[in-house]
């Protein structure tokens, strides 16, 4: 496995994995609030087995951002990085700020990977593909969430689903990549 890197942007401190060369460039931002890096296995297995360049981005410690700090701190790290376009994903709350994100700068999206979504209103931008993976059995970003927001892009959604709680990335992490995998190879 990678280190952990931190980005001081400002004077915040933000976490972030990078990992593999690829030419298919994935950001992942983590769920927050959780101990574990759920997202480090499957990110792994994306960039060792499946040749993609991963980019994992953490919140900063203080935990008091807004949703546009949190998406200008993930805009810093993809800069610093050097990514130039990419799909931009995430675990639950990382789903949101990436939702966020791509909406505010569809420029640099080549398309939206949500895990798990949460119950916001934030609408997907124009043009622009969304794979869902889903727990079976997750109740803090429950089915309910996938399908409303799969209803209001039905032409360019797709519902995966993993048997599991909201922690599925973790506990099946090379079924979460090759779901990944299969999905944004064709792209």
């Amino acid at each position: 496995m990678v280190d952990t890197q931190i980005f001081e942007p400002d004077g915040r401190a933000i976490p972030f994995v990078d990992e593999g060369d690829g030419p298919v460039k994935l950001v992942l931002i983590q769920e927050q609030g959780l101990a574990a890096d759920v997202l480090s296995v499957s990110a792994h297995y994306l960039a060792e087995e499946a040749g993609f360049h991963v980019l994992r981005v953490g919140h900063r410690a203080d935990g008091e951002a807004t949703l546009d700090e949190r998406v200008a701190d993930v805009l810093a790290v993809i800069d610093h990085v050097g990514i130039e376009d990419t799909w931009v994903g995430g675990h639950g709350f990382g789903g949101t700020i990436a939702r966020a994100l791509v909406a505010a700068h569809v420029d640099r999206a080549n398309g939206l990977l949500l895990l798990g979504v949460e119950d916001v209103d934030i609408a997907v931008a124009p043009a622009i593909p969304v794979l869902i993976v889903q727990g079976t059995e997750d109740e803090d970003t429950p089915a309910a969430n996938a399908e409303r927001l799969q209803a209001t892009v039905p032409d360019r959604s797709s519902i995966k689903t993993i048997a599991g709680d909201h922690l599925f990335p973790m506990h099946h992490p090379i079924e979460t990549g090759v779901i990944i995998e299969e999905y944004l190879d064709w792209d």
